[in-house]
Protein backbone atom coordinates (compact mmCIF):
# COMPACT_ATOMS: atom_id res chain seq x y z
CA UNK A 1 0.00 0.00 0.00
CA UNK A 2 1.06 3.24 -0.89
CA UNK A 3 2.07 6.13 1.61
CA UNK A 4 1.59 9.56 1.50
CA UNK A 5 3.55 11.64 4.14
CA UNK A 6 2.35 15.46 4.90
CA UNK A 7 5.72 17.05 6.51
CA UNK A 8 5.58 20.28 8.44
CA UNK A 9 9.30 22.46 7.43
CA UNK A 10 10.64 24.26 10.19
CA UNK A 11 11.51 22.02 12.65
CA UNK A 12 10.96 19.02 10.81
CA UNK A 13 12.98 19.46 7.81
CA UNK A 14 14.58 22.57 9.00
CA UNK A 15 16.60 24.18 11.69
CA UNK A 16 15.54 27.43 10.78
CA UNK A 17 16.04 28.63 14.01
CA UNK A 18 19.41 30.71 13.24
CA UNK A 19 18.30 32.16 10.11
CA UNK A 20 14.77 33.38 11.42
CA UNK A 21 15.85 35.21 14.80
CA UNK A 22 18.72 37.11 12.49
CA UNK A 23 15.64 38.06 9.76
CA UNK A 24 13.50 38.86 13.35
CA UNK A 25 16.35 41.08 14.29
CA UNK A 26 16.74 43.08 10.72
CA UNK A 27 12.93 43.36 10.79
CA UNK A 28 12.74 44.56 13.95
CA UNK A 29 15.29 47.39 13.44
CA UNK A 30 13.47 48.50 10.08
CA UNK A 31 10.00 48.49 12.21
CA UNK A 32 11.34 49.97 15.52
CA UNK A 33 14.19 51.89 14.68
CA UNK A 34 14.55 54.15 17.79
CA UNK A 35 14.37 50.71 19.90
CA UNK A 36 17.67 49.74 18.57
CA UNK A 37 19.93 53.32 19.15
CA UNK A 38 20.92 51.67 22.33
CA UNK A 39 21.38 47.92 21.66
CA UNK A 40 25.11 47.04 21.26
CA UNK A 41 26.37 43.38 19.79
CA UNK A 42 26.44 41.61 23.16
CA UNK A 43 22.52 42.63 23.86
CA UNK A 44 21.92 41.49 20.29
CA UNK A 45 23.43 38.20 20.50
CA UNK A 46 22.00 37.55 23.41
CA UNK A 47 18.53 38.05 22.15
CA UNK A 48 19.09 35.60 19.15
CA UNK A 49 20.37 33.00 21.97
CA UNK A 50 17.21 33.77 23.38
CA UNK A 51 15.17 33.25 20.39
CA UNK A 52 16.14 29.10 20.49
CA UNK A 53 14.64 28.91 23.79
CA UNK A 54 11.48 30.10 22.82
CA UNK A 55 11.34 28.92 19.32
CA UNK A 56 8.71 26.24 20.02
CA UNK A 57 6.21 29.03 20.72
CA UNK A 58 6.72 30.30 17.12
CA UNK A 59 3.60 28.99 14.85
CA UNK A 60 3.89 31.71 11.96
CA UNK A 61 7.22 33.45 10.97
CA UNK A 62 6.00 37.53 11.93
CA UNK A 63 5.62 35.88 15.66
CA UNK A 64 9.78 35.88 16.03
CA UNK A 65 9.23 40.26 15.37
CA UNK A 66 7.58 39.95 18.40
CA UNK A 67 9.36 37.82 20.51
CA UNK A 68 12.53 39.70 19.54
CA UNK A 69 11.28 43.14 20.70
CA UNK A 70 10.05 41.60 23.48
CA UNK A 71 12.88 40.06 24.85
CA UNK A 72 14.66 43.55 24.32
CA UNK A 73 11.52 44.62 26.67
CA UNK A 74 12.55 42.47 29.35
CA UNK A 75 16.32 43.44 29.41
CA UNK A 76 15.97 47.46 28.58
CA UNK A 77 13.46 49.51 30.95
CA UNK A 78 14.09 52.31 29.37
CA UNK A 79 12.33 50.93 25.57
CA UNK A 80 9.69 48.93 27.10
CA UNK A 81 6.07 49.93 26.23
CA UNK A 82 4.15 46.56 27.01
CA UNK A 83 2.58 45.90 29.88
CA UNK A 84 3.93 42.42 30.51
CA UNK A 85 7.55 42.87 30.11
CA UNK A 86 8.62 43.44 33.57
CA UNK A 87 10.15 40.60 35.29
CA UNK A 88 9.36 37.98 32.41
CA UNK A 89 11.13 35.12 31.92
CA UNK A 90 11.81 32.52 28.94
CA UNK A 91 9.84 30.57 31.11
CA UNK A 92 7.02 32.69 31.31
CA UNK A 93 7.16 33.13 27.36
CA UNK A 94 6.99 29.59 26.93
CA UNK A 95 4.18 28.91 29.39
CA UNK A 96 1.96 31.71 28.45
CA UNK A 97 2.79 33.05 24.90
CA UNK A 98 -1.00 32.55 23.57
CA UNK A 99 -1.87 34.93 26.20
CA UNK A 100 1.11 37.62 26.21
CA UNK A 101 0.49 37.50 22.00
CA UNK A 102 -2.58 39.52 21.60
CA UNK A 103 -1.98 42.05 24.60
CA UNK A 104 1.85 43.06 23.36
CA UNK A 105 0.14 43.17 19.58
CA UNK A 106 -2.43 45.74 20.70
CA UNK A 107 -0.09 47.55 23.51
CA UNK A 108 2.75 48.41 20.36
CA UNK A 109 -0.62 48.78 17.73
CA UNK A 110 0.80 45.76 15.74
CA UNK A 111 -1.20 44.36 12.32
CA UNK A 112 -0.67 41.00 11.29
CA UNK A 113 -0.29 41.47 7.74
CA UNK A 114 1.96 44.47 8.19
CA UNK A 115 4.46 42.16 9.84
CA UNK A 116 4.08 39.20 8.06
CA UNK A 117 5.07 41.34 4.36
CA UNK A 118 7.77 43.09 6.65
CA UNK A 119 9.53 39.55 7.60
CA UNK A 120 8.88 38.30 4.13
CA UNK A 121 10.54 41.69 2.43
CA UNK A 122 13.39 41.32 4.84
CA UNK A 123 13.98 37.61 4.14
CA UNK A 124 13.58 38.34 0.26
CA UNK A 125 16.37 41.14 0.33
CA UNK A 126 18.82 38.63 2.50
CA UNK A 127 18.31 36.36 -0.40
CA UNK A 128 19.01 39.44 -3.06
CA UNK A 129 21.81 40.70 -1.91
CA UNK A 130 23.53 37.20 -0.24
CA UNK A 131 21.89 34.15 -1.12
CA UNK A 132 24.83 32.35 0.42
CA UNK A 133 25.12 33.69 3.68
CA UNK A 134 21.14 33.33 4.05
CA UNK A 135 21.20 29.72 3.16
CA UNK A 136 24.20 28.99 5.57
CA UNK A 137 22.40 30.33 8.37
CA UNK A 138 19.83 27.27 7.83
CA UNK A 139 20.37 23.51 8.30
CA UNK A 140 18.79 20.75 7.25
CA UNK A 141 18.77 17.61 10.51
CA UNK A 142 20.61 14.97 9.86
CA UNK A 143 19.78 12.54 7.20
CA UNK A 144 16.53 14.42 6.00
CA UNK A 145 18.11 15.66 2.59
CA UNK A 146 18.65 12.25 1.82
CA UNK A 147 16.06 10.77 3.04
CA UNK A 148 13.77 13.42 1.11
CA UNK A 149 15.91 12.41 -1.91
CA UNK A 150 15.04 9.06 -2.11
CA UNK A 151 11.63 8.62 -0.61
CA UNK A 152 9.31 6.66 -2.25
CA UNK A 153 6.32 7.25 -0.31
CA UNK A 154 4.12 10.46 -1.61
CA UNK A 155 5.92 13.72 -0.16
CA UNK A 156 3.69 16.75 0.76
CA UNK A 157 4.87 19.90 2.87
CA UNK A 158 2.37 21.93 4.88
CA UNK A 159 4.05 24.51 6.75
CA UNK A 160 3.42 28.51 7.84
CA UNK A 161 6.51 29.32 6.02
CA UNK A 162 5.76 31.32 2.80
CA UNK A 163 6.27 28.71 0.05
CA UNK A 164 9.00 30.09 -1.85
CA UNK A 165 11.29 30.45 1.11
CA UNK A 166 10.66 26.33 1.98
CA UNK A 167 11.05 25.71 -1.89
CA UNK A 168 14.13 27.49 -2.28
CA UNK A 169 15.75 25.95 0.94
CA UNK A 170 14.58 22.47 -0.49
CA UNK A 171 16.68 23.48 -3.86
CA UNK A 172 19.65 24.84 -2.12
CA UNK A 173 20.34 22.68 0.73
CA UNK A 174 19.13 19.12 0.13
CA UNK A 175 19.26 19.57 -4.02
CA UNK A 176 15.31 18.54 -3.90
CA UNK A 177 12.61 20.11 -5.79
CA UNK A 178 8.86 19.57 -4.57
CA UNK A 179 6.52 20.49 -7.59
CA UNK A 180 4.62 23.93 -5.83
CA UNK A 181 1.15 22.17 -5.87
CA UNK A 182 2.89 20.22 -2.91
CA UNK A 183 4.04 22.80 -1.14
CA UNK A 184 1.40 24.65 1.45
CA UNK A 185 2.80 27.46 2.18
CA UNK A 186 1.39 30.35 4.23
CA UNK A 187 -1.94 31.89 3.00
CA UNK A 188 -3.05 28.27 2.22
CA UNK A 189 -5.29 28.46 5.22
CA UNK A 190 -4.96 26.30 7.78
CA UNK A 191 -3.33 23.13 8.21
CA UNK A 192 -6.18 20.92 9.29
CA UNK A 193 -7.63 22.46 5.90
CA UNK A 194 -4.76 21.56 3.75
CA UNK A 195 -5.47 17.97 5.44
CA UNK A 196 -8.92 17.72 4.49
CA UNK A 197 -8.30 19.01 0.88
CA UNK A 198 -5.10 15.95 0.40
CA UNK A 199 -7.63 13.23 1.62
CA UNK A 200 -10.31 14.27 -0.29
CA UNK A 201 -7.99 14.11 -3.58
CA UNK A 202 -8.90 11.22 -6.08
CA UNK A 203 -5.42 9.80 -6.26
CA UNK A 204 -5.06 9.88 -2.43
CA UNK A 205 -8.20 7.50 -2.32
CA UNK A 206 -6.62 4.32 -0.47
CA UNK A 207 -3.01 5.30 0.77
CA UNK A 208 -1.97 5.49 4.10
CA UNK A 209 -1.90 9.20 5.58
CA UNK A 210 1.31 10.41 7.57
CA UNK A 211 1.75 14.04 8.98
CA UNK A 212 4.66 14.54 10.88
CA UNK A 213 4.67 18.22 12.69
CA UNK A 214 7.09 19.17 15.62
CA UNK A 215 4.42 21.20 17.26
CA UNK A 216 1.98 19.31 19.69
CA UNK A 217 -0.88 22.26 19.88
CA UNK A 218 -1.03 21.63 16.21
CA UNK A 219 -1.73 17.94 16.50
CA UNK A 220 -4.27 18.48 19.04
CA UNK A 221 -6.05 20.57 16.59
CA UNK A 222 -6.18 17.76 14.08
CA UNK A 223 -7.43 14.95 16.69
CA UNK A 224 -10.13 17.82 17.49
CA UNK A 225 -11.37 17.10 13.85
CA UNK A 226 -12.85 13.86 13.38
CA UNK A 227 -12.78 14.14 9.73
CA UNK A 228 -9.35 13.59 9.92
CA UNK A 229 -9.47 10.19 11.83
CA UNK A 230 -7.73 8.56 9.47
CA UNK A 231 -4.35 10.37 9.99
CA UNK A 232 -1.13 9.13 11.59
CA UNK A 233 0.18 11.62 13.81
CA UNK A 234 3.87 12.07 14.56
CA UNK A 235 5.57 14.91 17.00
CA UNK A 236 9.26 15.12 15.55
CA UNK A 237 11.48 15.14 18.94
CA UNK A 238 14.39 16.70 17.58
CA UNK A 239 12.36 19.94 16.41
CA UNK A 240 10.57 22.97 18.41
CA UNK A 241 9.06 21.45 21.49
CA UNK A 242 9.54 21.36 24.75
CA UNK A 243 10.01 18.24 27.23
CA UNK A 244 6.66 19.10 29.01
CA UNK A 245 5.11 18.52 25.71
CA UNK A 246 6.74 15.40 24.74
CA UNK A 247 5.60 14.17 27.77
CA UNK A 248 1.91 14.96 27.35
CA UNK A 249 2.28 13.50 23.52
CA UNK A 250 3.62 10.42 24.85
CA UNK A 251 0.34 10.28 26.87
CA UNK A 252 -2.07 10.56 23.60
CA UNK A 253 -2.75 7.58 22.08
CA UNK A 254 -3.06 8.92 18.63
CA UNK A 255 0.21 10.72 18.41
CA UNK A 256 3.37 9.04 18.08
CA UNK A 257 6.78 10.17 19.31
CA UNK A 258 9.29 10.07 16.32
CA UNK A 259 13.00 10.09 16.36
CA UNK A 260 15.15 11.52 13.91
CA UNK A 261 16.25 8.29 12.12
CA UNK A 262 13.49 6.81 12.38
CA UNK A 263 11.80 9.69 10.61
CA UNK A 264 14.07 8.97 7.72
CA UNK A 265 13.79 5.54 7.71
CA UNK A 266 10.14 5.51 7.01
CA UNK A 267 10.46 8.58 4.29
CA UNK A 268 12.93 5.63 2.68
Amino acid sequence: MEDLYALDFDGVICDSCGESSLSAVKAAKVRWPGLFDDVDSTLEDWIVDQMYIVRPVVETGYENLLLVRLLLETRMPSVRKSSVAEGLTVEGILENWFKLKPVIMEEWGEDREALVDLFGKVRDEWIDTDLATWIGANRFYPGVSDALKFASSRIYIVTTKQSRFADALLRELAGVTIPPDRIYGLGTGPKVEVLKQLQKKSEHQGVTLHFVEDRLATLKNVIKEPELDGWNLYLGDWGYNTKKEREEAASIPRIHLLELNDFSKKLK
